[in-house]
């Protein structure tokens, strides 16, 4: 599944106007990148037919800085040859714990947070197995370009516990997966992990 050319011109447009508008100092210069981050808008809701542009423009109008593609991480942890995953509340599929990194953590920390938070499992990161753009993978769109970092983990404790977003988190065997919430994973990562986690010498796969 490639990204529909609407949505990549919106994104560059997004880019172009949330940088245009971290650096000019002219005050028709800024009248102008909010012209442009307002086309931007329109765009991308004309492509996913809502009625209205106005939340697509509050939601850049809340992108700040130079824009750079956004940072998910991802972790992969095994028991008894089988992965563990966590049903998300927001579409009640399945997915790797995880989510965007923030601003500070280094990404192992920030993946292993993220794993401990969403299903109470600690672990240790113990590989980068992959970095890959998401628009090369087969996701649903997205409004904005992001990198995905998929790490390898051993569980070093803790038990399942159900977070504020997802509910529910187990082990399942690579022939037995439940149905996954493709907007942050997808089968052929899922497999991918499963590789990296019979062949610990794989060198790591990136775009």
């Amino acid at each position: 599944m490639s990204i529909p050319p609407w949505l990549n011109w919106a994104r560059r447009l997004q880019a172009i106007s949330q940088t245009g508008l971290t650096y000019c100092k002219d005050k028709f210069d800024i009248h102008r990148y909010h012209e442009v981050r307002d086309i931007a808008a329109e765009i991308m809701a004309a492509g996913t037919s809502l009625p209205d542009h106005a939340p697509l423009n509050d939601l850049f109008a809340q992108q700040s800085g130079y824009a750079t593609p956004k940072i998910d991480v991802r972790v992969a942890a095994f028991r008894d040859s089988r992965i563990l995953l966590v049903r998300e509340l927001e579409d009640g599929c399945w997915t790797l714990p995880g989510g965007w990194a923030d601003v500070g953590e280094p990404p192992s920390v920030a993946a292993a947070r993220e794993a401990r938070e969403e299903s109470g499992y600690e672990v240790r990161i113990t590989k980068l197995a992959a970095v890959f753009d998401r628009d090369l993978h087969g996701h649903p769109p997205y409004a904005f370009h992001a990198y995905k970092l998929f790490f390898l983990a051993e569980l070093t404790g803790g038990s399942a516990k159900d977070s504020h977003e997802t509910a529910d988190a187990q082990f399942f065997a690579e022939d037995n997966l439940p149905p996954l919430s493709l907007l942050r994973v997808t089968p052929s990562q899922i497999t991918h992990l499963f590789e990296h986690f019979r062949n610990p010498n794989l060198p790591t796969s990136f775009d």
